[in-house]
């Protein structure tokens, strides 16, 4: 019997998962991006406590791509970074219109416009191209919006200059991977699905100004 995932290979490992055969290859490259693996899993378990070289360096490079990310961001930033980051990993697009790193630029973009508008004191709704996008902006902005409430002006100037570098990062993910129109996005699942929020990222960031307690929680 084929794998049902990828229809090519011959499934070989059962998946409590979803309840059926798959394929190795698969069981290694969909865990916790596309298949949600329960803890007792014992290929999950295995594969944590011996990953392969190949898992090994995919980790390294996801961990140091987030790190770009965040490279000269303030605590503030980087925190909202990580709670827009978890909020991508986590949102879940209407049936039948999958999310894309397209839509996230798309989506980043036009949230990112917004903020800076509102920062000048202008109330003006930038929006998405995308009905996904749309849908994704409707889902980021009272997130964002209640992180910095009572933060005034200077949160706006963050949240559009962070919006902006996930945009940037999609796009630099987009461009390294051309086949995959969720590159930016597998990376967020598997950096956030193996550490949580990946706090070794975000080292380097700038410390908050004095007397600047950051303020935001990343779920």
């Amino acid at each position: 019997m084929n794998c049902p995932l990828c229809g090519t290979r011959r499934a070989r490992r059962s998946c409590p998962a979803l309840g059926q055969q798959i394929c190795p290859v698969c069981c290694g490259t969909k865990r916790l991006v596309e298949i949600p693996c329960p803890a007792d899993c014992g290929y999950l378990a295995s594969a944590r406590e011996h990953p392969a070289s190949v898992v090994v360096r995919q980790q390294h490079r996801d961990v140091a791509f987030v790190a770009h990310a965040v490279r000269d961001f303030s605590d503030r930033q980087a925190e909202l970074f990580f709670l827009v980051a978890t909020t991508l990993a986590k949102h879940e697009p209407a049936a039948l219109q999958p999310l894309f790193d397209d839509d996230v630029v798309d989506a980043m973009t036009a949230l990112a416009g917004t903020f800076e508008t509102s920062s000048r004191g202008v109330i003006y709704e930038h929006r998405a191209t995308s009905l996904p996008a749309e849908r994704l902006v409707a889902a980021l902005k009272p997130l964002v919006t209640e992180a910095g409430r009572g933060l005034g002006s200077s949160f706006e100037r963050d949240a559009a200059s962070v919006l902006r570098r996930i945009a940037e990062a999609a796009r630099e993910a987009r461009a390294g991977d051309p086949s995959n129109r969720r590159a930016f996005l597998d990376v967020l699942g598997r950096v956030l699905a193996r550490t949580g929020t990946p706090a070794s990222a975000a080292e380097g960031a700038d410390p908050a100004p004095p007397g600047e307690t950051p303020r935001l929680i990343v779920p």
